[in-house]
């Protein structure tokens, strides 16, 4: 049985918050971004057989409307909606699994205010500014920004695909970003390319902050990620902490492709804390 899921909105500064809390227990915060709540649902079900668990739409994504659609979406802005939330809640300290961008919002939430999380499970975070490559990869972003806000939506999704080193076949390209589309996903499309992609592919975390922190951070790679974009930058982040890297089944995305073998794994990975 599904558990009850109360959906809320709260006002930060710039921003109206979609969140949704269910179960109950010690606090589990599942973020992405651009990945909505929708996206962590699964997920976010199982756990709440025995956590109270928070999902939420970034600012400017979905349902999380902005004051500003011309502002950039910070990593440290969304760390500073993710602390009102689980402040708003007071739940915390408590987990906080990231994805993706989502991530790098953990990672800035906990070098912020370390005192709220507990441990970060920051899964596959894309932090271009860790390779040695950084400048190719700074005109590629600058470049696939630009084919997208020239109008070209598959242009753009080519180049970026090219540069995380992900390959889809032609038919499932053309089916997630090819012919008719829903206006909301366009609309989020618009805002990630616009002003949240380089905001958080270029964040540079303060490695030294969050060495002192007392939050325990765990670096995930999905098991099929291997040779991509963020299995890079997850290796460069892990080895510049002076940490381990921890394998979650699936890929970049994989609490959406078997959320039940993601739940196993992440609570494995955190009853070794």
């Amino acid at each position: 049985m599904n558990p009850t899921v109360t959906a809320r909105t709260l006002a930060v500064p710039g921003a109206r918050l979609h969140y949704e809390v269910r179960g109950e227990g010690p606090l589990v915060a599942l973020i992405g971004a651009p990945m909505n709540a929708d996206s962590f649902a699964p997920l976010a079900d199982l756990l709440a057989a025995d956590h109270t668990v928070l999902t939420a739409d970034p600012r400017g994504i979905n349902r999380s409307s902005v004051d500003d659609p011309d502002a950039d979406s910070t990593p440290e802005a969304r760390a500073d909606d993710l602390a009102r939330l689980i402040t708003h809640l007071d739940a915390g300290p408590g987990t906080v699994v990231g994805s993706s961008g989502g991530a790098v919002t953990a990672l800035a939430l906990a070098q912020a205010r370390p005192e709220l999380v507990h441990t970060v499970v920051a899964h596959e975070p894309p932090l271009g500014e860790l390779l040695d490559d950084r400048d190719e990869i700074r005109a590629n972003t600058a470049d696939m920004i630009a084919t997208h806000l020239a109008g070209d939506t598959t242009g753009a999704w080519r180049k970026f695909l090219a540069q995380a080193n992900i390959f889809l076949p032609e038919p499932v390209f053309q089916e997630m970003f090819g012919g008719e589309r829903e206006p909301r996903q366009v609309a989020d499309e618009g805002f990630w390319f616009a002003h949240e992609l380089r905001p958080t592919t270029c964040w540079q975390p303060d490695l030294a902050a969050l060495r002192a922190v007392g939050t325990r951070i765990v670096i995930g790679i999905g098991e099929d990620s291997v040779g991509q974009f963020c299995e890079r930058t997850s290796n460069a982040l892990a080895s510049a902490l002076g940490i381990e890297t921890t394998t979650f089944p699936g890929g970049h995305i994989g609490f959406v492709e078997d959320p039940a073998a993601f739940d196993t794994r992440l609570r494995e990975v955190l009853s070794a804390s």
